[in-house]
């Protein structure tokens, strides 16, 4: 019989934080695929595999800190939650809030938030609540709200966040059997490159003294570099400074100041990785190989890390044989707007037929 898959605290249960699973609070969130991608290992000239995120219950890894944090919260008796979101984190959240029978409050920015995160998040019943200003600004109130009042914050800066991300990383030791040489994935807030490589050091047996797991053998025998990617208009850590008003259609890293800043540059730095940036274009570009070779379909932030493996490509930069996993991060759900434009901008529109065999088979150019 198959392995029915429990959730990541129960699967990880002995390399977790014990207070975690004093009340355990799960979707069944984690166990998502690990996909060969043949389209990119020849282009790139490595052995390519996409960790697929949007197969998680809310459709993006924020599930995976979710369950951690919203389970840390419940076994303290916490009766509210609240985040600052462009999309991803209100709708899963909200999910775990209202699975757990807590209020959960959202903070968005004014006119930057993904219309079906929206929508997810208040059929779960989440407080919406729009502030003028970025992502940026919204996680400094949430921050705030959290400190003065009784609410707990479920942002990635709750290190029960952290923990649970990890186990993405345990996941692709255990199905590769072995680190891969290189993890890429898109950098935004910055929690996610921060918890991979946490959670590969620990399986290698390189965690931190004190570490949930300290004691356990190793499962890894190495860890990879860690390739991190950011939006071009959103780069902060590529540019040395915060941005102000950060731009890219790729709404989920639309971040100006992550607040794993320095916890992501020690990823880079101790991994012997690279944090780059990705132009919308290239985005966009590997967001269609993506859906059209690779047949995984992501939102525009997933496919930074895609964008930025194939530009390194480009540049010799990959090594030749190479394993990669490439951590797609959210379902195309998200942002679908961007699967319906053409290559130059313009909208798909559909072609007419008659409803007749022959003409649809014409269309379709069938003989």
């Amino acid at each position: 019989m198959a392995h029915q898959w429990r959730g990541i605290i129960s699967e990880y249960r002995d390399r977790l934080p014990a207070h975690v699973a004093e009340r355990i609070v799960t979707l069944g969130e984690g166990g998502t695929p690990l996909v060969e991608a043949p389209a990119l290992s020849a282009r790139t000239g490595a052995q390519v595999f996409v960790k697929v995120e949007g197969m998680n219950p809310t459709g993006s890894f924020k599930d995976r800190g979710m369950t951690t944090a919203i389970s840390a919260a419940a076994g303290r008796g916490a009766q509210a939650v609240v985040c600052a979101s462009t999309g991803n984190t209100s709708a899963s959240a909200a999910a775990y809030a209202v699975r757990a029978g807590m209020t959960c409050a959202v903070l968005v920015p004014d006119g930057k938030i993904a219309m079906g995160k929206l929508s997810q998040a208040i059929a779960h019943g989440a407080r919406l609540l729009q502030v003028d200003g970025n992502f940026d600004d919204c996680l400094v109130a949430a921050r705030k709200l959290a400190e003065a009042y009784p609410v707990e914050l479920v942002n990635s800066v709750n290190p029960d966040r952290i923990e649970g991300q990890k186990t993405g990383a345990f996941e692709i030791v255990d199905a590769l059997g072995d680190a891969p040489d290189i993890h890429a994935l898109p950098v935004g807030n910055a929690g996610n490159i921060t918890a991979y490589w946490k959670g590969f050091r620990e399986y290698a047996g390189q965690g931190a003294a004190g570490h949930a797991g300290e004691g356990l053998p190793a499962v890894a025998t190495r860890t990879p570099q860690m390739w991190g990617f950011q939006a071009a208009g959103a780069a902060p850590i590529v540019a040395g400074h915060p941005i102000t008003e950060p731009e890219t259609v790729a709404t989920a890293i639309r971040i100006g100041n992550p607040a794993s800043w320095e916890l992501a540059e020690a990823a880079r730095d101790e991994s012997g990785g690279v944090i780059e940036a990705v132009s919308d274009e290239q985005i966009l570009a590997a967001h269609r190989v993506l859906s059209s070779e690779v047949g995984v379909f992501v939102e525009p932030a997933s496919a930074a890390g895609v964008a930025g493996i194939l530009a390194r490509a480009e540049r010799g930069l990959v090594p030749a044989g190479a394993r990669i996993v490439v951590t797609v991060t959210g379902h195309g759900l998200k942002d679908p707007q961007w699967a319906l434009r053409t290559l130059d901008g313009t909208e798909v529109e559909p072609t007419r037929v008659t409803a007749d065999v022959v003409s649809i088979a014409d269309a379709l150019g069938l003989d």
